[in-house]
């Protein structure tokens, strides 16, 4: 049975969390995609790299040695990326490359996400996030959300800029009348408006922190989640952005730190900079199989099931058609998982 879980933090401090989470204060068998990872029938791994940066740093050449392997364990948190790969912005990192004129995923429909919330339910799924892209410009989004908050709590991922006052408004309603919660996560891309509309182009901030004062003064609390620069330690930096926020209007802040992730655009912009080290030259016996999300999580878009939310550009990131299907080991062959890995991040809010 799905877990319950409250509408909106109440008001009045919060225990801190710093890090990858939340912190407040300072069917039938088909055939298996080619994409999918080896040990699947039908399936192809990602190809490894011939040269690997090894964990000291070293570089060394020859047969790449094996990841380990993810085991799939429940589906606990499924993701729909309810917008494609649609997007008001052309952010410079971004890790799935979306943008206006962006169709490689195209939008899921109402219909899309009835059909796979069927599926994840007979699966157990406890939470749903919406991402895209931009999910506010999926014209059926509100439906969409209205389909699936009284079975699970759902969790909308955007940039900020297209809050009207009828869609807050909307946005107050539901949380008012579901007895399971709606969040909100908002995203900056650095403290000030020069270092965010870097990423977003200009007039970004000004548009996003209208956004945050205005679902803050509707009585919402919206999540920030706030890319964390790799030279800053997580604590630190969780109170230079909780003194941020609150010198902005948002007198409660709620944050999720992300780390940034050499996907999509993001890769292109760091050009030729090594990759995280292969968590194939993780020490034997040193490998958490309850580390990761993608043991407990997939992902959906209009092009099929895959790992995670990070990887649905990724060759090898797709797993399968179905849910049922993906529900396997999935070999940690990416730079994103070694991302994950040392991090501790989870895409989820919490965790």
């Amino acid at each position: 049975m799905p877990h319950e879980m409250t509408r909106q933090s109440p008001p009045g401090p919060l225990p801190p969390r710093f890090g990858a989470g939340v912190t407040n204060g300072p069917g039938a068998a088909e055939g298996t995609s080619p994409e999918a990872p080896a040990g699947a029938p039908g399936g192809t791994a990602a190809p490894a790299p011939a040269s690997l940066v090894a964990a000291d740093g070293a570089a060394r050449t020859g047969p790449a040695p094996i990841p380990p392997a993810q085991p799939f364990h429940h589906l606990d948190t499924l993701w729909l990326q309810v917008a494609g790969t649609l997007c008001n912005l052309a952010c410079t990192h971004c890790f799935v490359t979306c943008g206006p004129h962006e169709d490689r995923h195209a939008m899921m429909t109402l219909a899309d996400v009835r059909a796979r919330f069927d599926e994840a339910r007979a699966l157990g799924v406890n939470e749903v996030y919406l991402t895209g892209g931009e999910p506010f410009l999926n014209p059926e989004l509100e439906a969409i959300v209205e389909h699936l908050l009284p079975h699970v709590p759902v969790t909308i991922l955007t940039n900020g800029t297209l809050f009207t006052r009828a869609r807050i408004a909307w946005l107050v309603q539901c949380t008012a009348r579901e007895r399971h919660s709606l969040e909100l996560r908002v995203s900056l891309d650095g403290l000030d408006a020069a270092a965010h509309d870097a990423f977003r182009g200009p007039g970004a901030w000004l548009r996003t922190l209208d956004g945050l004062r205005a679902l803050v003064a509707a009585g919402l609390l919206p999540i920030v989640t706030v890319t964390q620069p790799e030279h800053m330690e997580a604590r630190a930096f969780a109170a230079r952005c909780t003194a941020v926020l609150r010198a902005e209007g948002i007198v409660q802040p709620r944050l999720k730190l992300l780390p940034m992730f050499r996907l999509g655009r993001e890769a292109v912009r760091r050009g030729g900079e090594p990759a995280p080290a292969s968590l194939a030259d993780l020490p034997p016996g040193s490998f958490d199989a309850h580390r990761l999300q993608c043991g407990s999580c997939r992902a959906v878009t209009s092009r099929g099931v895959y790992v995670c939310p990070l990887l649905v550009d990724e060759p090898g990131g797709r797993m399968a058609d179905t849910l049922a299907a993906s529900l396997r080991p999935y070999p940690l062959a990416h730079s994103a998982c070694a991302t994950c890995w040392a991090t501790g991040m989870s895409c989820a809010n919490h965790g």
